[in-house]
């Protein structure tokens, strides 16, 4: 187990390096310059110059480059462009905010989508299992902003069931900060009223972020409980008298989750991109809307810092993944 993550971490680090240069090359490819953005409309081409020079962009690109990689291994983002302050500052900030609301979409996804995927199965063919096909083509093909725009339609405006925007109502003191994920925090300080705020303004959110997801993993799911339930053990454990419940959850179901793991795995890095959209319509303050203002404002540097924490997140959480599928299935857990 310890040499695999040895193995995988040491693998990480040539996949983050290439995915900063490739970041970094398709920025620099952007027709747009950033120096002449911060210097503002009316700015003239000596001092825009001038700009460029103090940012180090008239220089060729691959020093260019070694530089910012020699920053970043120092552990020196630079000063956004967007908000006049240190970036590793902005990341720290917004990072639990984007945390919270991708676990969050995440453990909806995946139970939910577990949950009706194994009942569709074992219901095979019935009006459940229709009805679950023709929710989860809906969920793949549903445009997350579109789903977002009707829940706040009919949740907020219409119901006033949830809040529209934001991490906690207008004048609320946030908890102690010791995660920085309001909810954990509020468990830890023992403030139930932040919690069940924190709680309604996630619902909208969470689960626009975790529709399409949750679809994919019903999916995986289904597909895989109908082949597991077709094969010859779970044949005689019928024929000896084993109760359906008995034969598909600590049998049948354990066998079948391999494929849904990946997925869970794979929709992690969906939920961090599709969170940008989400955020910037419900007006939560993390990293996607932080990254959509770093391009707004040709924000090179809080642009690639992004990128860099988000492959990071992305490739420990797909490690974990790993583990838990050798957990679940001995055949992948000696390999480990």
């Amino acid at each position: 187990m310890i040499l695999f993550l040895i193995r995988r971490l040491l693998l990480v680090i040539p996949v983050l390096l290439g995915l900063l240069l490739l970041t970094f090359v398709m920025i620099r490819m952007v027709p747009t310059d950033p120096a002449a953005a911060l210097a503002g409309e009316n700015a003239t081409a000596a001092q825009i110059a001038a700009i460029r020079t103090d940012l180090g962009l008239d220089r060729p690109v691959v020093l260019q480059f070694l530089s910012y990689l020699g920053q970043v291994l120092q552990g020196d983002f630079g000063v956004s462009l967007y908000s006049n302050r240190a970036i590793g500052a902005d990341i720290l900030q917004r990072l639990p905010a984007t945390l919270e609301l991708t676990f969050v979409a995440l453990i909806f996804a995946a139970v939910g989508g577990i949950a009706i995927g194994t009942a569709a199965a074992v219901w095979h063919n019935s009006w459940f299992d229709h009805l679950i096909r023709l929710v989860t083509v809906a969920g793949l093909a549903m445009a997350s902003f579109w789903l977002a725009i009707m829940l706040q339609f009919v949740f907020s405006m219409d119901l006033g069931w949830l809040p529209l925007r934001g991490r906690l109502p207008t004048g609320m003191t946030p908890p102690m900060a010791i995660t920085g994920l309001y909810t954990v925090d509020s468990i830890l300080t023992l403030n139930g009223t932040t919690l069940w705020a924190s709680l309604r303004h996630l619902a909208l959110p969470g689960a626009t972020l975790a529709f399409g997801g949750l679809a994919t993993v019903a999916r995986f799911t289904r597909s895989s409980l109908l082949e597991t339930l077709q094969n010859d053990y779970i044949t005689y454990e019928r024929a000896v008298g084993f109760p359906r419940w008995r034969i598909v959850l600590p049998y049948a179901l354990r066998n079948s989750l391999v494929s849904p793991l990946n997925q869970i795995g794979l929709l992690f890095g969906g939920f961090i991109s599709g969170a940008v959209v989400v955020e910037a319509i419900f007006d939560w303050p993390g990293l996607g809307s932080y990254l959509v203002g770093a391009i707004l404002t040709a924000d090179f540097n809080a642009t690639l810092a992004v990128t860099l924490v988000v492959g990071v997140i992305y490739a420990l959480v797909n490690i974990a993944v790993d583990l838990v599928q050798g957990l679940i299935d001995p055949r992948i857990g000696k390999d480990l």
